[in-house]
Formats: structure tokens, C-alpha cells, sequence
């Protein structure tokens, strides 16, 4: 533990260190070019508070993307040429970015050193704090094009956007049933194995899913947090909440295909097909 928290200091201060040669380096370039050449000036920008903007003259020739300096150009061509240079000494990752292996390296010394000043959640990555974050502000910047949802990550709205385009690009092996998100199909393949994780610690019960779990448990709590707005019924489920507001609705969806009887349960419904098969 302590080798690779040494590890991952060392390299933060390499970046560190390349950063500042790096910005030195373009300073002097500039100033130089400032005064053997007028027209290198750079202009200030009244909308941008009297800062000076950096310019960028080193530019991708494959995507136009434009950098400060040659080394930040040279950092982002790996890229477009697939080289990933950074190695893990305790794995297989690799990447081709110092930081990115800084940051990968947390994963093996647990070392988490971005803090929520809110709930004191850590995380080993700058960004996911940054995600993290918008749980306590409720900013949701990523918005659907199609409907009103919107999201805390780009993750998210990603996952979302196939409800609207179908796409279900995670399939079962077993029998080729897919689903629109990873987690999905996680859960699936445990009918298959016949894995069920999620077991209770007051009796022997086990399931596939948390959420399984989390209704489970309040068998054993006696907790109901889904009550009835019209009456003072109240029960473990949202699904049993959804079928008994039925009966102040008048609501029947579950339908007899062979005589004008419906229902508001689908066992009700069972029930009532049995008769037709035993008069058959």
C-alpha cells in the first residue's frame, strides 16, 4: 500500500513538474515572439474580465483541435494512434495519459483524496466529485432531446436514450434476451445460474436483486412507506399500492378473452379462466 501511494505521489509530481516546464517554456516563447514580431500581440478581450488569452497555435492535423503547447499536442495525437504508453505496474491497464494512470492507481491503494464538503463521500477521481456534487445541488445539466428527463451524468442520459431508440445492445447468451443497460442484463443471467447474492441477515431468504432484498426486509421491519391517499391502507410495495388504488378508481385492466369478466388483479383473472378450462 504505501509503495503505491509513493507510486502515485511520484508521478503526480512529474505532471506537476512537466505542467510548469511546459508553461515556462511557452511563456518565453511567447515573450520572444511578442518582441520580434508586433503583430503576434495578443488582444484583449473585453468580454473575458482583461485576461489575456492563451493562444492555440499547435493544432491536431487530423481533427483541428488546437493546443497551447507542442507537448500537449504530442500528449493528445495518442489518440488518433492508439499508443498507450502508461502502463500499470500492478495490472494490465493501460492509457495515454500520465494523469489517467495517476488516477488509476487509487484503484490499487484505495487512496480517495477528493471529499464531498457535504457528506464526506471520497472518491479517487476529480470528476466523479464533481458528478457527486450534483446529488445535494440537483443540477441535472444533461438533458433529453426527446422527453423532459434529465440527468445527473452523461451516463445516465445515455442509458436513457434507448428507451426512446430501442437499442439493446447487452444480450443474454443463454437465450438471446437483451436489455438497454449492463445492470440489466447482470441481473438476468442469475436465472440462469441460479445466483442470488442478496441474502437476509434475520432469515434464510436470498434473491437476485437488492431491491428484492430492500421489499423483503420489511416483512421482518413492518415498514409500509406506500400508503393510500384515499384511505389508511398501507403496504410494502408499489405494485400492491398500484393494484388496491383500483378499487377507488373502479379500474379493471385484466380482461376474460373468452366472456365480458375483468378484474383488477391478474390472479383474479387466473382464477376466473380456470372455470372456462374446467367447463371445457
Amino acid at each position: 500500500m504505501q509503495i503505491l501511494t509513493a507510486r502515485v505521489e511520484s508521478l503526480e509530481r512529474e505532471e506537476r513538474e512537466r505542467i510548469r516546464a511546459t508553461e515556462g517554456n511557452q511563456q518565453r516563447q511567447n515573450n520572444s515572439n511578442n518582441n520580434n514580431n508586433s503583430n503576434n500581440i495578443i488582444n484583449i478581450n473585453n468580454n473575458n474580465n482583461g485576461k489575456r488569452a492563451r493562444p492555440k497555435r499547435h493544432v491536431c492535423h487530423v481533427c483541428d483541435k488546437g493546443f497551447t503547447s507542442p507537448s500537449a499536442l504530442d500528449t493528445h495525437m495518442l489518440v488518433h494512434n492508439g499508443l498507450k504508453p502508461f502502463k500499470c505496474h500492478v495490472c494490465e491497464y493501460a492509457c495515454n495519459q500520465k494523469s489517467a494512470l495517476v488516477t488509476h492507481l487509487r484503484v490499487h491503494s484505495g487512496e480517495k483524496p477528493y471529499k464531498c464538503h457535504v457528506c464526506e463521500k471520497a472518491f479517487s477521481d476529480s470528476s466523479n466529485l464533481t458528478e457527486h456534487l450534483r446529488v445535494h445541488s440537483g443540477e441535472k445539466p444533461y438533458k433529453c432531446h426527446v422527453c423532459d428527463e434529465a440527468f445527473t451524468q452523461s451516463d445516465g442520459l445515455k442509458t436513457h436514450l434507448r428507451v426512446h431508440s430501442g437499442e439493446k445492445p447487452y444480450k443474454c447468451h443463454v437465450c438471446e434476451k437483451a436489455f438497454s443497460e449492463s445492470g440489466g442484463l447482470t441481473t438476468h443471467l442469475r436465472v440462469h445460474s441460479g445466483e442470488k447474492p442478496y441474502k437476509c441477515h434475520v432469515c434464510e431468504y436470498a434473491c437476485t436483486t437488492s431491491s428484492y432484498l430492500t421489499t423483503h426486509l420489511r416483512v421482518h421491519s413492518g415498514e409500509k412507506p406506500f400508503k393510500c391517499h384515499a384511505c389508511e391502507y398501507a403496504c410494502t410495495t408499489s405494485g400492491s399500492l398500484t393494484t388496491h388504488l383500483r378499487v377507488h378508481s373502479g379500474e379493471k385492466p385484466y380482461k376474460c378473452h373468452v366472456c365480458e369478466y375483468a378484474c383488477a388483479q391478474r390472479r383474479s383473472l387466473t382464477r376466473h379462466l380456470r372455470a372456462h378450462s374446467d367447463v371445457e
